[in-house]
């Protein structure tokens, strides 16, 4: 990895805390899309088959601005995408506060779509500006990755401060949006203040087109084929647990419908804890054997708690105190997961040039959102044909196909690991 230019000690503050609240301030957007459609039901009387076109205006918008912007950022500029990005996101929420409707909730998830894709992209290839060598670029990465699950659970309680319970078609809230502009305001004012040395990912200038094939030619290595297929089985696993686990809670565990959609949160929370404390370990430990250590620890997770979901007695009144012990064990498989996506990608990108590592990002985002829909909907389909229980033993089968991968990974890398 070349290492990046020294920044002033404060610029590189205002930086990291401007990429840290990004993060999070599109944790809370992109993960509200189940919210917004419940309220938009209520508020806006529209159809549930109506209120499922919010997710594919957010997620086809990221797929496709990452695949074709992703190459063309280093010229526009990190911190300009950044602020731009925000800039749009401010503009429509405002107003979405002042123009409810849910015409506008549409062109909201699109904006935000469009904008996330700037987003993680200007992040994701900050770091490489930011950092010296491998093991602090992990770190990082782990750190804004944390964060973002953090914000995801920040999210909810955001939300819920602003529905009315005793009027649940009231457009109060709304004015939710104007704290979530009010917070792009804080992070566009605190780039603005700061400098970012982006020489290193300038490329040279190119033929009409040459940034858009050269992100495509990074598909001929055989290594990114490794990659790819790690980060794609994780986000499979990921996003099909995380989606259907208040499911499992509710018919699996026989638990109440709140505290299944509760308990489930223990999921998020520890994708954010062990994110964080991969940051630290990560600076004492070498990548390849954390992530088979967690691997294992994810497998033996699955095969020594899941068989005591077929036990449970069915009680109508289970509380957070009395549910089962499964209900509290199983999703600290988030725990154990936490680390795989952040540190496969810091490995990936910290191999490649600096300015090559916007277009990597961009293959990133977009097979991340194939690994993520195809994840959720194999799950499904495995809970309506063979049930629940099954169905998440099945994951077993993509985690040995991520520890095929990883090794392949590490060889074609020819990093020590």
């Amino acid at each position: 990895m070349t290492h990046a230019p020294v920044l002033l000690s404060k610029d590189r503050l205002l930086i990291l805390i401007s990429m840290a609240l990004s993060y999070m301030i599109y944790a809370v957007l992109l993960n509200s899309v189940g919210t917004v459609i419940l309220q938009s039901i209520q508020s806006f009387g529209i159809s549930k088959e109506s209120g499922s076109i919010l997710e594919a205006s957010k997620d086809l918008s990221i797929a496709t601005v990452s695949f074709v912007t992703a190459s063309y950022l280093p010229r526009l500029g990190y911190r300009r995408a950044m602020i731009l990005g925000h800039a749009l996101v401010a503009g429509v929420c405002v107003l979405m506060a002042e123009f409810p409707s849910f015409h506008m909730a549409e062109l909201l998830f699109l904006v935000i779509g469009i904008t996330f894709a700037l987003i993680k992209v200007s992040v994701y290839s900050s770091i490489g500006l930011l950092t010296s060598d491998r093991r602090h670029h992990a770190s990082l990465m782990n750190v804004l990755e944390g964060l973002f699950m953090i914000g995801v659970l920040g999210g909810y309680w955001l939300f819920s401060a602003f529905i009315n319970p005793k009027a649940p078609a009231s457009l109060v809230w709304v004015h939710v949006y104007w704290v979530i502009a009010g917070a792009c305001v804080v992070v566009i004012a605190t780039l603005s203040l700061a400098t970012l040395d982006e020489s290193a990912a300038k490329r040279k200038p190119t033929q009409p087109g040459g940034a858009f094939v050269d992100m495509l030619r990074l598909l001929s290595k055989p290594v990114v084929y490794t990659f790819i297929v790690s980060i794609f089985l994780y986000v499979l696993i990921e996003q099909g647990l995380g989606t259907w686990l208040p499911t499992f809670n509710r018919q699996v565990l026989h638990l109440p419908s709140a505290l299944s959609v509760q308990m489930a949160s223990i999921f998020a929370g520890g994708l954010a804890l062990g994110r964080l404390l991969a940051s630290y370990v990560l600076r004492r430990m070498s990548w390849y054997p954390l992530l088979n250590f967690c691997l294992l620890g994810m497998a033996v997770l699955v095969l020594l708690v899941l068989p005591l979901a077929s036990h449970v007695h069915v009680r109508a009144d289970d509380t957070w105190f009395s549910a089962p012990f499964v209900a509290y064990m199983f999703p600290l498989i988030g725990l154990l997961m936490a680390p795989i996506y952040p540190v496969v990608n810091s490995v990936m990108l910290s191999t490649l040039p600096i300015e090559r590592q916007a277009s990597m990002t961009g293959l990133i985002v977009v097979f991340s959102a194939l690994g993520g829909t195809l994840g959720s909907f194999i799950i499904a389909l495995l809970f309506t044909h063979i049930g629940g229980n099954v169905a998440f033993y099945m994951t077993l089968v993509p985690m040995a196909g991520i520890a095929v991968a990883l090794y392949i990974f590490r060889r074609e890398t020819h990093l020590p690991g």
